[in-house]
């Protein structure tokens, strides 16, 4: 077997370490090297030395044959060089209330919430799921070497059928999801507006676990697709569990839970063909929404860039409906609930979002869970919309209605909290996928309004778990199981895990002393909202207004964010193929603004109708025109580069002095560097060093990254300039308004790609720096990389 090289311990090697160490689609030729003092990077090159320890099967020889079939031998295994190379993340550390510690070494550890549930097999030999040690893990029993299997090897059942119900339904909207485990803390106590336990005091924490989540496509879809985004948190409160479930826009398509099922229907693959996986523009879904006119303001978002977010870390969260807060006095106020990312509010070009879908469907998901793994904890700031029921009597639209918002202007929001995402799953399985979230799931000091969404909401995501998880215990999974204490005279079911004490299952009793009683005002009591009203099926007549907000939306955007919203809208509707539904669509886009509506009947070739029949006969006058907050470019969040991903285009000849200095700075701001060659492994440097690349061009697309660096040296650039997929790289960067950092002749590739350093307009592009000081030229480019410089951007494209 041909010796592997050891990596030399040198700076630009451990600099390299630590870069490379932080992703998980890709290595370097020779590993990541010890002493870089980094955790993330020393886990790496603990991991391979402990696989370099094991080169081959030792005991695959022992296979075969009679004597050794009667004589199986124990399994091969290496003792490790760290306890983190058996993690399965590096967040493992950061405890709660109800994730407790690690997972200890064989047996699980009976103490703390999670812990009971926690294993981990290192050092252990392997059993059955009774505990029965398995002598032979490669071999079914039969009768003879080449004789037929018997049916009384019961180790063989257990392994396939386990293996046959390893699935279990996913769910019928937002079955792709992404999650992680953190912690609420409350800035001030909200005594005077809730009793809720998580606003009780300053500095009080509270373990929380969020998914994040697309809609439309199935759990194998891909993770860019255009589509609203679920952001859904549950509290893990000393008074039970409180679950917010909402999304990252603000709004819904329909105003009564009546609809949901003809709004999935419509939005799914169409059921003849099942196409299209994970996507809007097809017939069905337009024709619903055309015939929907409520659907209209919730259509601007999803056509806006809010639909194909950057990161799961880069968007917003909303609770989308009205709630109401109830103080310990009985005192209520209306209330909605708003997530802002401390990193800003972020999205992908609409081509990126397309071109990032091949090379990696798991492009969200791999992000959240790289930065927690490297210790870049998302985090954001809850703010409350509160008012009284006369505040909302006065607006010109119904609180009640999900197809509307509060502006800003009108409700300010007020922060109240942050939450702090701070470590992965252990198990996507057991965690992430089996976690049950519901909007009935609320404690004392919240509780509903009247919103007919809300109200089909509360019973839904009940009954849907039900059907998903095996029964009505799910409850009872760990990752569902609140950190208060359960007691009440529920039993039995499927999958049924409390074993109770007792012959008392009722109440009231005596023989069981009256326990457990009820908690009275202690416990959760409904708002006492009076009720005086006919029975009957219908809207007040403000759900009737559809389009204000829309055009609020619109209006609020930049002109880079309008232009999107228009090439949405003529992306998707070129996608449906009966021309009346264009046509009807386009009637409803009249209202919301001419100038819109041109555009893309413009697009698709087609006259702008007569606007729709409104449903309203007096439009209400709106209290807001233009709201600043609604634009994505109002939330910039915290500047630079942290988290953000680059590229550095290293080839032999490369000036390995200003590679390192760009990436260890690019490091320092917490920013992660990849050295990226023609193919992976080590380049010479023009000092007679060495790089090792740890992304190559063909297996890591530009627009996986957040900018490229192309670094000085006449034989990096004669090698780069002969592939012509440099060139497709700083095209698409330009293209998708990203910058770019060029040293040496490398602006020689930029005019070969056809890149201008100007704007349209003639002035200096501030997205493209050049490096004659290298560490001027550095700190310039970090200044602008955070942030995407739409001012280059042309329909049709320049570049």
């Amino acid at each position: 077997m041909a010796s592997r090289k050891k990596p030399q311990s040198t700076s630009t090697s451990r600099t390299g370490g630590r870069a490379a160490a932080r992703n998980t689609d890709s290595a370097s030729a020779r590993g990541v090297p010890k002493g870089t003092g980094d955790r993330i990077a020393e886990r790496a090159a603990d991991v391979d030395a402990t696989a370099e320890a094991m080169p081959f099967n030792a005991n695959k020889r022992f296979e075969y044959g009679y004597d050794n079939a009667h004589a199986p031998l124990e399994g091969e295994g290496v003792e490790a060089p760290s306890d983190d190379v058996g993690a399965s993340t590096l967040s493992e550390m950061n405890e709660s209330d109800k994730l407790g510690t690690r997972a200890a070494a064989g047996e699980p550890v009976a103490v703390g919430p999670l812990d009971p549930v926690r294993t981990d097999a290192t050092a252990r030999r392997m059993t059955t799921n009774q505990g029965v040690p398995v002598s032979d893990n490669q071999h079914s029993l039969k009768a003879g070497l080449r004789g037929p299997a018997l049916l009384k090897d019961f180790i063989l059942r257990e392994k396939i059928t386990h293996f046959d119900h390893e699935r279990i339904p996913e769910r019928v909207v937002h079955a792709r999801g992404s999650g992680a485990h953190g912690f609420f803390e409350c800035y001030a106590p909200l005594t005077n507006l809730t009793r809720a336990a998580p606003f009780q005091a300053k500095g009080k924490v509270t373990p929380v676990f969020v998914r994040f989540s697309t809609v439309q496509g199935e759990r194998g879809s891909k993770d860019t697709a255009r589509d609203v985004r679920g952001f859904a948190v549950k509290f893990y409160t000393d008074e039970g569990n409180w679950d917010l479930v909402g999304n990252n826009m603000p709004v819904f398509f329909i105003q009564d839970a009546m609809k949901f099922p003809d709004l999935v229907h419509a939005v799914k693959p169409e059921p003849h063909h099942q196409m299209p996986q994970a996507a809007s523009a097809h017939d069905t879904f337009w024709d619903f929404v055309s015939l929907m006119p409520e659907s209209t303001h919730m259509l601007m978002w999803l056509m806006s860039d809010r639909a194909i977010p950057r990161s799961f870390r880069m968007m917003q969260g909303f609770g989308v409906h009205t709630f109401r807060f109830v103080n310990a006095q009985g005192e209520s106020r209306l209330v909605k609930f708003h997530w802002t990312p401390k990193l800003g509010t972020h999205a992908l070009a609409w081509e990126e979002a397309v071109k990032i879908a091949g090379p990696d469907p798991d492009f969200h998901r791999r992000d959240l869970w790289e930065a927690i793994e490297a210790g870049e904890y998302p985090e954001w700031e809850l703010g409350l919309q509160v008012f009284t029921e006369e505040d909302a009597d006065r607006f010109s639209f119904d609180v009640l209605d999900s197809t509307k918002i509060i502006p800003e202007e009108l409700v300010p929001v007020q922060p109240v909290g942050r939450m702090v995402l701070n470590r992965n799953p252990d198990n996507f399985f057991a965690e992430t996928e089996q976690v049950a979230f519901c909007t009935a799931h609320v404690v004392p000091g919240i509780d509903f309004t009247n919103d007919p969404l809300l109200a089909g909401r509360i019973h839904s995501y009940v009954d849907t778990q039900i059907t998903r998880l095996g029964g009505p215990n799910f409850h009872e999974i760990p990752i569902n199981a609140p950190v208060c204490p359960v007691h009440n005279n529920q039993r039995d079911g499927a999958h049924r895990q409390a074993v109770h004490r007792g012959r008392v299952a009722y109440e009231p009793n005596s023989l069981g002393g009256g326990c457990p009683f009820q908690a009275g005002a202690a416990g959760f009591v409904s708002f006492p909202e009076p009720v005086a009203q006919d029975e009957l099926r219908g809207h007040p007549e403000k759900f009737a207004e559809h389009y204000n907000q829309a055009t609020l939306f619109y209006d609020s955007q930049s002109p880079e964010e309008q232009a999107h919203i228009a090439g949405a809208f003529r992306f998707e509707l070129s996608k449906v193929t009966v021309p009346a539904v264009r046509a009807r669509m386009l009637a409803g886009l009249a209202n919301v603004s001419a100038d819109l509506a041109a555009q893309v009947a413009d697009g698709l070739g087609m006259e702008v109708p007569e606007p729709m029949p409104r449903a309203i006969a007096r439009v209400p006058k709106p209290e807001v025109r233009t709201s600043e907050a609604l634009s994505m470019l109002a939330r910039p969040g915290d500047p630079g580069v942290r988290t953000r991903r680059f590229a550095i285009l290293v080839a032999d000849g490369v000036d390995g002095a200003t590679v390192e200095a760009v990436q260890g700075a690019l490091l320092d701001a917490g920013a992660v560097p990849r050295l990226m060659g023609v193919r992976i492994g080590v380049c010479a440097t023009a000092e007679g060093g060495e790089l090792d690349a740890d992304a190559s061009l063909e297996n890591e697309p530009g627009v996986l990254f957040d900018g490229i660096i192309v670094p000085g040296g006449d034989g990096n650039m004669a090698a780069l300039r002969q592939d012509a997929r440099v060139l497709d790289y700083l095209k698409e960067q330009y293209r998708h308004c990203k910058a770019l950092l060029v040293f040496g002749d490398g602006d020689a590739m930029l005019e070969a790609a056809g890149i201008d350093a100007t704007l349209p307009d003639g002035s200096a592009d501030p997205g493209i720096v050049f490096g004659d000081d290298a560490r001027r030229a550095i700190a310039s480019y970090i200044a602008v990389a955070g942030r995407r410089h739409w001012a280059r951007e042309t329909d049709p494209p320049r570049v």
